[in-house]
């Protein structure tokens, strides 16, 4: 069984990487069990690397405020700000306190300094302005969008004036309001003025989309697809608070799968300007139904991941991410008849398996799922091997 389990893995590379795939996929997906572990960052930015150089890559999109990205972004490709204010501002989840994540930074800019547009890294956020907590004001999106139409679109063709807006909008702190995301009463979501934004923010992304042709023209590409993200920013977050304030058996189910949608449509966006290397939880890039439970409530829904491979199918491809150990979170040395447990017996430090061949290789052998004693760290679910295209394993991961 050793054996034939050490046949099945190579070498951390993107060579080995390609070699598990039928051709280069549009988005390249690299799952991780656990947040905030620089070791698993590192091997990220240094597979990004290897992408970019060996394989064309040209995007690196993390599971970050999308909004937020756009700082990081503007800060790579032509210089804007300063790497302190890009790492206070550019990222949410506290992720830009991470040395990894400064040094990604720092080498994009570094590599595209003096390159001509067409070869310079883009950075991109993917995750909507969500926290646990719950969600961001729609200010800065719907603001931003009717901006840029405003500015070259005729008004009369405008279903609202910024003023109006405005007042609609009202205090941000009703929007952020922490205690609603318990409280659905606390919520403003499904408010009079609220209901009235929804209808609003679509007459603008309608509007925004009819007029493509024209904007393309007077502005760029480039400009037009941030417009689109500032819609599809505004929109999502409208729907997810209308969800918040919901008293429905669902209202949990609908707002972790309006969460991943929201991941989904800005990763489809992102796939269209060409290949890209996508970082997340398994549990957002996975094939599968993601579950969790919350108030004791079992939760369901559909992953970010399964969302967009049912769009571009063989065009996206995830490679789940395993452990053997985080000691320093106690999660010590795995049962070796679980996944971990049977890779953690080989002698390497890290290396990609083949998963399919990994699934041949244990038979009729039945892996035991393993179970952790931390709640930041998800194992392997033996039964999603047949929806990786590879499976990454790092044996220990020391404390950041």
């Amino acid at each position: 069984m050793a054996t034939d389990i050490k046949e099945t893995t190579h070498a951390v590379e993107a060579a080995s990487v390609m070699k598990l795939l039928s051709a280069r996929p549009r988005l390249l997906a690299l799952g991780e069990p656990t947040h905030g572990e620089d070791t698993l960052l590192d091997l990220r930015n240094e597979l990004f690397r290897q992408l970019v150089e060996q394989q064309g890559y040209r995007t690196i999109a993390i599971e970050s405020d999308c909004m937020r990205g756009l700082v990081v972004d503007d800060y790579v490709t032509s210089g804007t700000g300063t790497l302190d204010e890009v790492m206070e501002h550019g990222f949410s989840h506290g992720w830009g306190t991470s040395a990894a994540n400064r040094e990604l930074v720092r080498w994009m800019r570094a590599y595209n300094d003096g390159r001509p547009a067409p070869e310079r890294l883009r950075f991109a956020g993917f995750d909507g302005p969500l926290e646990i907590t719950g969600a961001a004001s729609p200010r800065q999106a719907l603001t931003a969008l009717h901006g840029y139409l405003s500015a070259r679109v005729d008004a009369d063709l405008f279903p609202c004036t910024a003023e109006t807006l405005d007042r609609l909008l009202g205090d941000d702190d009703r929007w952020t309001n922490t205690a609603a995301m318990m409280d659905p009463t606390r919520s403003v979501g499904k408010s009079a003025e609220a209901n009235e934004l929804r209808l609003l923010a679509d007459d603008l992304v309608s509007l925004l989309d009819e007029q493509t042709p024209h904007l393309i023209k007077e502005t760029s590409r480039e400009d037009w697809d941030r417009a689109r993200l500032y819609g599809r920013t505004a929109t999502g977050l409208l729907r997810y608070h209308s969800w918040m304030a919901d008293t429905a058996p669902s209202r949990m189910t609908r707002l972790v799968g309006l969460r991943d949608q929201m991941m989904a449509d800005n990763l489809l966006a992102i796939a269209e300007r060409g290949p890209a290397l996508v970082h997340a939880h398994n549990g957002h890039l996975q094939r599968e139904k993601s579950t969790m439970r919350m108030g004791g409530r079992p939760l369901e829904w559909w992953s970010a991941g399964a969302l967009v491979s049912a769009h571009l199918g063989e065009e996206y491809a995830f490679l789940a991410t395993a452990l053997g150990t985080i000691r320093h979170q106690g999660v010590d040395t795995p049962a070796p008849d679980s996944v971990e447990g049977l890779l953690y017996a080989l002698p390497e430090d890290r290396y990609v398996v083949d998963a399919a061949r990994l699934a041949t290789a244990l038979g009729d052998t039945r892996p035991a799922p393993r179970v952790s004693p931390w709640f930041g760290y998800a194992p392997l679910d033996p039964a999603h091997l047949a929806g990786f295209d590879g499976l990454v394993f790092v044996k220990d991961v020391p404390q950041s």
